[in-house]
């Protein structure tokens, strides 16, 4: 009877966590923010776009959301979403509110790493094809896993979305989470997924992209070791690789990414609130 009882106890647990990942990630309509707009129907659209772009779309108590990525260029103000239906295309209102983000002054030993050399520029040019092409993935699936896990334990070094100084030359903002923790170090894979490229790049080093489904990409950088092979499909947990200091970096440490529509938006919103 004990052992049922555990047993009962364990498929409960595991039906929660089950509901529970495909909850709505937090909402915070800012630049590098996620939008989560109520599309005001009990029946799915053919689909959501926002900037020409498809947009992910999750049931949730048995309406339809619309989830979008707001990259960090956003401005704050008025934008719309394209929803398409059975019946026409109509647009939805929605407001973006500003956000400053945080200076950040960093001192990189390598040199090639802030000014790289004519060859440096091939190389990088190629592989933000690379780049460029598995973060504008869409893949049509009936619904995706939102609520992640942390993909490593470790402090969080380099928040989202600084304005970041190299040597003192400006560059792009922060586009993800930076985790530091000893090297070698498992890293998991945050929810289900597909990889859709791995390699070694110039200034991320050791990369692993997932596919979530339906816009929503993660992209794990500066690893050790790469554990997982493209075109594999991953579950929740799975070990992809090893925390390292590959490419531009200053120490040990997972760089993390979440993208949605091909936005850099803030990994946080899909972690449980304590995180947050």
């Amino acid at each position: 009877m004990q052992i049922l009882k555990k047993a009962s106890l364990a498929v409960v647990t595991l039906l929660l966590v089950s509901i529970n990942a495909f909850a709505l990630p937090t909402g915070n309509s800012i630049p590098g923010g996620i939008a989560v707009i109520d599309l005001k129907t009990n029946t799915q659209p053919l689909s959501v776009s926002f900037k020409n772009k498809k947009v992910l779309v999750a049931k949730n108590k048995g309406q339809w959301y619309a989830v979008v990525g707001l990259p960090l260029a956003t401005r704050p103000g008025q934008h719309q979403i394209s929803v398409k239906r059975k019946t026409g295309i109509s647009n939805i209102s929605f407001q973006v509110q500003d956000k400053n983000y945080a200076t950040q002054h960093l001192t990189i030993k390598n040199k090639r790493k802030v000014n790289p050399t004519e060859e440096d520029l091939q190389r990088i040019a190629r592989e933000r094809t690379k780049i460029r092409k598995a973060f504008r993935t869409f893949t049509p699936t009936p619904s995706v896993e939102l609520a992640f896990m942390l993909p490593v334990d470790g402090r969080f070094s380099s928040p989202f979305g600084l304005r970041r100084y190299f040597n003192g030359q400006a560059r792009k903002p922060h586009s993800g989470l930076d985790i530091a923790a000893p090297e070698g170090t498992p890293i998991a894979s945050p929810a289900g997924g597909r990889v859709i490229e791995t390699g070694d790049f110039f200034f991320n080093g050791n990369t692993v992209f997932l596919d979530h489904g339906q816009g929503l990409i993660t992209m794990f950088c500066h690893l050790s070791e790469i554990l997982v092979k493209k075109g594999t499909t991953v579950d929740r947990g799975q070990t992809i690789g090893k925390v390292g200091m590959t490419g531009r970096v200053t120490g040990p440490h997972l760089h993390w990414s979440v993208s949605l529509n091909d936005a850099r938006v803030e990994p946080l919103w899909f972690l449980p609130a304590k995180y947050q």
